[in-house]
């Protein structure tokens, strides 16, 4: 018989929990006990007062799209009002001026638009790497990239390869929602199922690559969808090793076509049960990312006490949430101060978690 006292136990003897002791948690945990074990299993593994961010922007080369998510106000037809594809010069030249900003890595995703060759993002991974040396390309989601297949005729091996010669290194965990078919089915048809996000995910991992793993959660999913998520990815890791981190954020209704069933956001109670939960599940993932820009400045600081380490990035273009109505702004100052504000360090970072700068807090005076 499952009780929290059998399963704190355990988790404090280091044992790995089960999918039954991970629903039992998000079901029947005080949040705050959570939170609390989350936080000492956080410094277990990262014991610096440290929480990290990196310095990036998120830029889209294309809205055009054939997937059709019922969640995304982002995606436009071909020939529909605000449609575009933009070239990879211009794009090269939106890395420059980031980079004259101080970004130094490009989140780089688009709608999988079937218009566009292979060659175009080979090119752009190229280009960036010659052209634009102080921006690391963390860029396509494993949604692009399988359309890259089906546009070349190459499998997604081939094209991870190929992506990889031209420069790239590292891949975003988009695209994987939550990894249930029974919500896939629901949500993202044409998207492909749970296999195919952790097929193309295990491939780059075989490859080389390190990507993030992401769940966005709120809208039809169940408490038994979200334990299938994170134990996907959990055994993922456990073979390849590849997620540098975790980063969940909650659905946004705005202008999609779920909002007529989904019209409300998730509670910041859920954001920080799933974020603590995250922390004590994933017990092979080095990182958990809060996010103060999906959840709101004043929960992502709060995120940093219940098992998070790290504060994403500074975001300095976004897009996505942006035509879903939901919109936070924040640079590298206002970052740092956030981090102090929550009592620690922060640490300027790479996309793969390399440390950069230190910025200490200054300590006030009693």
């Amino acid at each position: 018989m499952l009780t929290l006292e059998t399963i704190f136990f355990n988790i404090h003897s280091c044992k790995r929990i089960s999918r039954e002791e991970g629903l039992y948690l998000l079901r029947n945990a005080e949040l705050l006990d959570l939170g609390d074990l989350a936080n000492e299993i956080r410094f277990k593994k990262n014991p610096r007062p440290e929480v990290t961010f990196v310095v990036d922007t998120n830029p889209n080369y294309t809205n055009i799209c054939n997937v059709d998510c019922v969640f995304c106000a982002f995606y436009r037809h071909p020939g529909e009002e605000g449609e575009y594809t933009y070239s990879v010069e211009h794009m090269i030249q939106k890395f420059k001026e980031a980079a004259a900003n101080g970004v130094t890595t490009v989140l780089l995703q688009g709608g999988v638009n079937p218009a566009l060759p292979f060659e175009y993002y080979v090119d752009i991974v190229r280009r960036t790497r010659k052209e634009v040396p102080e921006i690391y390309p963390h860029f396509f989601s494993t949604s692009e990239i399988i359309g890259m297949s089906e546009v070349s005729g190459l499998g997604t091996s081939e094209v991870l390869k190929r992506l990889w010669h031209a420069g790239l290194r590292s891949i975003p965990g988009g695209g994987a929602e939550i990894l249930s078919d029974r919500v896939k089915k629901k949500i993202s048809s044409k998207k492909g199922t749970s296999a195919d996000w952790l097929n193309v995910m295990r491939e780059a991992h075989r490859i080389g690559y390190k990507s993030t793993a992401t769940m966005m959660y709120g809208h039809v999913e169940s408490d038994e969808d979200i334990i299938e998520h994170l134990e996907s990815i959990r055994q993922l890791q456990d073979e390849t090793g590849g997620f540098t981190a975790f980063v969940p954020w909650s659905f946004k209704p705005g202008n999609t076509p779920l909002e007529k069933i989904i019209p409300h956001y998730a509670t910041p109670t859920r954001y920080l049960q799933i974020i603590a939960l995250s922390r004590i599940y994933l017990d092979n993932f080095p990182h958990v990312q809060a996010s103060w820009f999906s959840e709101g400045k004043k929960t992502g600081q709060i995120a940093l006490h219940f098992g998070a380490d790290d504060f994403g990035g500074t975001l300095l273009e976004e897009n996505v949430h942006a035509a879903a109505n939901f919109i936070n702004k924040t640079n590298t100052e206002e970052c740092i101060q956030l981090i102090h504000e929550s009592g620690f360090d922060a640490v300027q970072r790479t996309t793969l978690y390399e440390r950069l700068t230190l910025y200490e807090r200054v300590e006030e005076a009693a």
